[in-house]
This record gives C-alpha cells, sequence and structure tokens, in this order.
C-alpha cells in the first residue's frame, strides 16, 4: 500500500483505537471507585495508576527498534488481549497488590495496540497527510474516552465494590470487539528489507535530533493532565459529593470536547500555524488544569473541562508529526516509542507526585502541579520550529539566494 493511498486501513485502525481506548477509559477510573471501596487512600489510588505505566516504561523501546524492522499489525491484536485481560482481572482481584498488577498489564496491552498503530500511521501517510491521519488517528481516542467514563459511570452505584467489579469486566469484554478491525490491516508489501532501512540508529541520536525532545516533552504534559482527570475527577467527586454518573459525564464532555479538536484541526493549523497553536493551546490548558482545583459548582466545572479537552487535543497528534518529521527514517517507530517512554515516565511519576501532593494538600492539589507542567510545555512549543528541518531548509534557500546574487554581481 503506498502512502496516501486507500485510507480504509485507517478508518479501521480508528474504530479498533476506539474500542481500546474505550475499555481503558472505562477502566481506570473503575479501578479508582474499586480501590476505594477495598479501603484505598489517595495516595494508594495514585500508586496504582502509576502501576499502570511502569511495565511499558520499560517495554517502549525495545517494541520500538522491533517495530522499525518489522511489522506492526502484530501488536494490535497482542495489545488488545492484554487490555481486555487486564480490565477483567482487575474486576476479579480482590486486593490492592493485585489491583496494581493487573493494572500494569493494562497499560503493557495499551502500549503494544499503540506503538503498532502510530508506527502504522507514519509508514503508510504520505508526510503532507501525517497532520491529518494522526489527528483522525486520535479520534479512536477521544471516542473512547468518550464512551468509557460514561458506560463506567452508569454502572458503578452504591454498591462500589459490586459495580465497579461489573464494570470491569464489561470494558475487557468491549476492549476485545477491537479484534474484529485488526484483520489484514497492513500489507505485507508495505514491509522494508533490512538493508533498505539502514543500520540501527542510537536512541541518543535520536533524542538529538531538533523536534524531538520538544514533541515528547509536550506530549508527556498533554497526556499526564488527560491521565490524572481520568483517575483523580473520581475522587475530586467524592470529596465533593458529586455523583460517579456526573463524574462520567464530565469526563466524557472532555472528551467530546477533544473530539471538536481534532476534527477541526487541519483548518488551524492553516490559521495559526503549528507553533503558535501548541504554545497558546497548552498555555490556556494550564490555566484550566489550575482552575480544576477551585471549588466551583458543576456547571462550571463542565464549562472548564470542555475547554480544557479541546486544548489537550491539540498537543497529541502535533507531537506524533513533530517527532515523526524530525527523527531519521529509519528510526521512526523508536523515536514514537521514546516519546510513548515519555509519556509512560509522566504517566508514573505524575500520578504518584498527585497522590503524595493530594495526601499532603489536598485531592485538588494535584490540578495546580499539572497546571505548572504544562505552563513549562507552552515555553516549550514556542521555542521548537512548525514542522523539524524547517530552519536548515530556510538556511539552505538563504545560502543558495545569496550565490545566485553574488554571480549576478560578478556578471
Amino acid at each position: 500500500m503506498a502512502p496516501g493511498g486507500n485510507r480504509g486501513w485507517l478508518l479501521r485502525l480508528v474504530i479498533a483505537f476506539g474500542f481500546a481506548q474505550g475499555a481503558v477509559s472505562m477502566a481506570r477510573p473503575a479501578v479508582s471507585y474499586r480501590a476505594l471501596a477495598l479501603g484505598a487512600d489517595e495516595r494508594a489510588v495514585g500508586v496504582i495508576a502509576g502501576v499502570y505505566a511502569l511495565l511499558p516504561l520499560f517495554a517502549a523501546v525495545p517494541l520500538g527498534r522491533r517495530t522499525d524492522h518489522g511489522r506492526c499489525a502484530p501488536l494490535l491484536p497482542v495489545g488488545v488481549v492484554l487490555i481486555s485481560g487486564g480490565c477483567a482481572l482487575s474486576g476479579l482481584a480482590g486486593s490492592l497488590w493485585t489491583m496494581a498488577l493487573w493494572s500494569g498489564v493494562m497499560g503493557l496491552g495499551h502500549l503494544c495496540f499503540v506503538i503498532g498503530a502510530q508506527s502504522l500511521v507514519a509508514r503508510q501517510s504520505a508526510p503532507h497527510e501525517q497532520d491529518r491521519n494522526f489527528g483522525h488517528f486520535t479520534i479512536g481516542a477521544s471516542l473512547g474516552q468518550l464512551v468509557g467514563p460514561i458506560a463506567a459511570g452508569a454502572l458503578i452505584g452504591a454498591d462500589m465494590a459490586r459495580t465497579s467489579a461489573l464494570a470491569l469486566l464489561v470494558a475487557g469484554a468491549g476492549g476485545a470487539v477491537a479484534l474484529t478491525s485488526l484483520w489484514r490491516i497492513e500489507r505485507p508489501g508495505d514491509l522494508k528489507s533490512r538493508t533498505e532501512q539502514g543500520a540501527r540508529v542510537p536512541v541518543r541520536g535520536i533524542l538529538r535530533a531538533r523536534g524531538v525532545p520538544a514533541g515528547i516533552l509536550i506530549s508527556l504534559a498533554v497526556l499526564s493532565a488527560t491521565d490524572i482527570l481520568t483517575a483523580y475527577l473520581p475522587v475530586v467527586g467524592e470529596h465533593r459529593g458529586i455523583d460517579p454518573a456526573v463524574i462520567g459525564l464530565l469526563l466524557s464532555l472532555r472528551a467530546a470536547a477533544t473530539i471538536a479538536c481534532r476534527l477541526v484541526l487541519t483548518p488551524l493549523l492553516r490559521l495559526l500555524g503549528r507553533t503558535v497553536l501548541l504554545t497558546v493551546t497548552c498555555l490556556l490548558a494550564g490555566l484550566l488544569c489550575a482552575g480544576v482545583a477551585l471549588p466551583v459548582p458543576v456547571w462550571a466545572l463542565a464549562l472548564i473541562l470542555a475547554v480544557l479537552g479541546f486544548c489537550l487535543g491539540v498537543g497529541q497528534p502535533l507531537s506524533m508529526t513533530t517527532v515523526v518529521q524530525a527523527a531519521p527514517a529509519e528510526a521512526r517507530s523508536t523515536a514514537l516509542a521514546l516519546r510513548l517512554t515519555g509519556n509512560r515516565l509522566g504517566q508514573v511519576a505524575a500520578p504518584a507526585a498527585a497522590g503524595l501532593i493530594a495526601g499532603v494538600a489536598g485531592v485538588a492539589a494535584p490540578f495546580v502541579m499539572l497546571g505548572a507542567l504544562l505552563f513549562l510545555s507552552s515555553g516549550v512549543a514556542l521555542r521548537t520550529p512548525a514542522r523539524p528541518g524547517e530552519e536548515a531548509s530556510a538556511r539552505r534557500e538563504q545560502r543558495e539566494g545569496a550565490g545566485v546574487r553574488a554571480r549576478r554581481r560578478v556578471k
């Protein structure tokens, strides 16, 4: 399949990602509620949320290396099986330690799926289509984030231990549906030979490429915000007396705003450009995250989360394109894996820090921490070229223009 050809594979990938992400987004708040029912405090919830990212933290780069020199598609069904198994077994777990273990399995499955899927989009998209195709791909994640919390909120009731377990079992079954969209999603002819792929690029060389570190930091900040919102908004709701069903609707409202953002991403890029769009949305998201810490009424919290969701919708697809276009062609999957490693590092450190801060300063304090992280990412985005390589291209054009003018003067 030539890059830029038939995009039926992209639609099927979006559908599969929607079901896989829906299972995870349904399971994450359900895990928090089940942990609370089993006697967990805010710190324990933060540790369990962090374990979700612990296994992927060490697995991302090896999986990326394998994908650079192999097929992307086999990682997708493996990821779905691990996600579904992790969800279901979390529902059957009877202790916080076993819940943390199966949460880690769920996180590893999500990593496998995402590395395979992102590499597939990078490999099967022409360069000028990558912003659009990554934007459409992440709509699958947003659809899952929209439906998952609503489903969790609808199932979780007063008997929190029993109903949260039921929600986790349903999430496992729903995630397995993703397998139906993955049949022959990658053609063997798309794989380059090892000779064509070239030598393995060192990780240090990938990280030195202009645009890769910025893409990693922006993605880390945006995903940490999304992750802590999902894990800690139920805790905020418990402290403020907000019903779990309402919390589910609020999380889904945030996801719906993210979908809306990605549907209009291309015109926004044409209007503002990559640098301005990333900078403004990260800055505004930082302010809004801090706003979640305020004791506002539910309608104001809904408004904050809607605008926050729109702003957070920009960072993930554009950071993918930034990393892919900045990295060497023969190491794009590894570069995407490094980006995911940064994400998982944030998912380990941010919930752990959030749990510590919440235990000392209250459950709203982690959102202030997220605001500071997003402010930092907005400063990084401001210093990032609109497209990696543009500065070098501009300098080359300037040199060529100076040469032409010099020749004209000689003549």
